[in-house]
């Protein structure tokens, strides 16, 4: 298979690191989707408690994640992303020890400060051990996430027969395995001393001007994403009246990246830099709500209505599959790569932010349609959200504000011959 001899022709770390993808999202999405009617229905907590429970591990995630890109870069990622996993593996557990409102706070903030942690520690490791070849190993890093992302629901499916409990175990399960694993079979780096200390870290790369239009111009890679999760699922069930529309959305996304991502940026790496796809990427993903406004608010539910939303929904995913390879791949070219995990943190951290923002104003779009019969108005949000999005990327490109080319390295041997890149080591 080609996925298998791709990730083969990578290094034992980046290899461990896509495996170690797979089993993260396969953990999370076999818990998390179901948390919120866990809290509700079987717990009897109200909404507004539940909301709450839910967003303190959001915040405490997305509110973290520049202390977990610098305990990257200044400890070693490797060290990070096993803490990081450790502490998933306990949030977890929690969730399966009682339904006690401390127990569970504990247990949604110690599930997201793992997230912090591990999720810029394994991107600058991978960005680090793929050299010149970041945009190839951020594309099945992509493909690794989505097939974890469509395994973890349907595994959660089957255990919520059982109970919630039995879900919640076996995903603490999950991550217990990564743990070990990942203690076991890393490679160790050695980590260099910092040139300055943790706050001067975060001065240069928050001070970096261009880093920062960079990442504000990125806004809608991540609000569009999430639109697979809100808008697209409920434009699907109200147009075709088919309760499994929703599945076959994820489904038929999923297909598509485990049969493209790679070939796509093969193709586009060779054909220009990467910031020349990241806006066309955008463009796309933009363009894919056109489809699913033609059928948004139709008067009559029909099966047939579905194939617009399914247009868009891939059209979407393919804007994905171009742009997110190579913006990974370009944030470690912006600065020092000491501060790789840094800039990884820095950058999710206003992507995590700008995502919550952007997610509450098409939800409320989506409120404003149903009350005054704009049916085509959160659609059309995310149409002129994506081309912002675009045109924001392709002007820092014409005033040559964007790196011209990724910095490299080549992968590292097992003891590196001199001690630089900590944070590009890990995830």
């Amino acid at each position: 298979m080609k996925l298998l001899r791709a990730t083969r022709d990578f290094p034992l770390a980046v290899r461990l690191l896509l495996v170690n993808q797979l089993g993260v999202n396969t953990g999370f999405y076999l818990l998390i989707p179901y948390l919120a009617t866990h809290l509700t229905d079987d717990l009897g907590l109200s909404a507004a408690v539940a909301g709450m429970v839910l967003g303190l591990r959001n915040l405490s995630q997305q509110g973290l994640f520049l202390l977990g890109g610098s305990a990257a870069d200044r400890l070693g990622a490797r060290g990070v992303i096993i803490t990081g996993c450790a502490l998933r593996t306990v949030g977890f557990g929690l969730f399966a020890l009682g339904d006690s409102l401390p127990l569970l706070i504990a247990a949604s903030i110690l599930s997201g400060l793992a997230g912090a942690l591990f999720n810029p520690a394994v991107r600058a490791y991978v960005a680090q051990e793929a050299g010149d070849r970041k945009a190839e190993a951020f594309a099945l890093f992509n493909v690794y996430a989505t097939t974890g992302a469509l395994l973890g629901p349907l595994l959660g499916t089957l255990l919520l027969l059982v109970d919630f409990r039995a879900a919640a175990v076996t995903a603490a399960g999950v991550f217990a395995v990564l743990t070990v694993a990942q203690s076991v079979a890393l490679p160790v780096r050695r980590v260099p001393k910092p040139e300055t200390r943790v706050l001067g870290d975060w001065r240069e790369v928050a001070g970096d001007r261009r880093f920062l239009a960079f990442s504000f111009a990125l806004v809608g890679l991540y609000v569009l994403e999430t639109q697979l999760y809100l808008l697209l699922p409920r434009t699907a069930a109200d147009a075709s009246g088919w309760s499994g529309s929703v599945g076959l959305l994820f489904l038929a996304g999923t297909v598509v990246n485990l049969a493209f991502q790679l070939r796509v940026t093969r193709a586009l790496k060779s054909r220009g830099t990467g910031a020349r796809w990241i806006a066309t990427g955008l463009g796309l993903m933009g363009l894919g709500f056109l489809p699913p406004m033609l059928v948004a608010g139709v008067s009559t539910a029909h099966p047939l209505h579905l194939l617009p939303v399914l247009a868009g929904a891939l059209l979407l995913h393919l804007g994905v599959m171009v742009a997110q390879p190579f913006v990974l791949e370009l944030i470690p070219a912006f600065g020092r790569a000491s501060l790789t995990g840094t800039s990884y943190g820095l950058f999710y951290a206003v992507s995590g932010a700008a995502a919550a923002v952007g997610s509450a104003a098409v939800g409320w779009s989506m409120d404003t349609a149903g009350r005054t019969g704009l049916s085509w108005l959160p659609h059309a949000c995310c149409l002129a959200l994506g081309l912002a999005s675009a045109g924001a990327v392709a002007h820092l490109r014409r005033r040559r504000l964007l790196p011209a080319e990724p910095a490299s390295a080549p992968p590292h041997p097992t003891v590196p011959s001199r001690p630089d890149r900590l944070g590009r080591e890990t995830r």
